[in-house]
């Protein structure tokens, strides 16, 4: 018995016509008409009876088609099941990426995925955090690595490094020959130069000077 032979009692169930069935199987009358001989031979029962016109199935043939359509869609429902695990497996991720991060993530991130699962597609954008937020909520990617925090309820934040800010002073300033730990509230508020507006880390070294230094 085999899900091919299931297929053709339904659809000659369905059409009562072998010429009708074999076309909706695509094989010929006399292929349909063996295969279900074959079946009937193995089970030792009449599944339908010819004499009929139009050809219908006996009595407990009708028991054995209704069984043959739970199965067919089951069986479908499994080949269906095991192509989703397929993509998944070796489906397409797209990744959001700030420029800062880019270099030294990447390298580091394919040779894992490599290991880990090389059937992945890993696509990446490199993209400002405001167009990585925005994409993230409109599912355009999948995932993200940005500064954080983003405080944003409708995403999920998961911490996996942190970083340490280090502040550059000129040699022509006081604070030079004076200062070995350096401090927030050191820092000059007449000379301070940091990223562009829009950049992440400018609106975390922004909110360190405004929480523990007072800078406006």
């Amino acid at each position: 018995m085999t899900l091919q032979q299931l297929e053709y009692i339904v659809a000659l169930d369905k059409h009562r016509h072998f010429v009708k069935a074999a076309e909706a199987c695509h094989v010929t009358q006399s292929t349909l008409s063996m295969m279900i001989q074959k079946l009937e031979q193995e089970l030792e029962i009449s599944i339908f009876d010819r004499k009929m016109q139009p050809i219908a199935p006996t009595e407990i043939g009708v028991h054995l088609i209704d069984q043959a359509k739970v199965i067919l869609y089951n069986a479908k429902q499994f080949k269906e099941l095991a192509l989703n695990e397929i993509q998944q497996e070796s489906g397409k991720v797209t990744l959001g990426i700030i420029p800062t991060v880019a270099p030294y993530i990447l390298p580091k991130l394919f040779n894992i995925l490599q290991e880990r699962n090389p059937n992945i597609n890993l696509h990446v954008k490199e993209i400002t955090t405001g167009e990585i937020i925005n994409q993230l909520e409109k599912a355009e990617i999948d995932m993200a690595l940005l500064a954080t925090p983003l405080n944003n309820p409708n995403l999920l934040e998961i911490p996996i490094y942190y970083e340490r800010f280090f502040a550059y002073v000129s040699p022509t300033e006081p604070l030079y020959n004076i200062i070995k730990e350096y401090e927030m509230h050191h820092l000059p508020t007449d000379h301070l130069w940091i990223l562009k507006e829009g950049h992440c880390l400018r609106n975390q070294v922004m909110r360190l000077c405004e929480s523990e230094s007072g800078f406006s």
